[in-house]
């Protein structure tokens, strides 16, 4: 299931491709691309594993940039 989320509050280009990088280790992740210019999360996940890794995915965000959030 591939979807685009708005981020908030997302102030580093670096701390973006952190994010990317963290974010496509993950499991259930088949791709995912952070946008700084934009700011925006594209994900491709595991349909039947979407919602866990989502919370996973926020909680990765929220170690790399304590203030951003994902808008959904």
């Amino acid at each position: 299931m591939k979807k685009t989320f708005k981020l908030q509050d997302l102030d580093c280009a670096n701390c973006a491709a952190k994010m990317e990088h963290a974010i496509n280790e993950m499991e259930a992740v088949h791709s995912a691309t952070v946008n700084f210019m934009t700011q925006k999360l594209t994900v491709d996940i595991d349909e039947e594993k979407f919602d866990s890794t989502m919370k996973d995915i926020q909680k990765t965000i929220r170690k790399v940039e304590p203030d951003c959030t994902i808008i959904m």
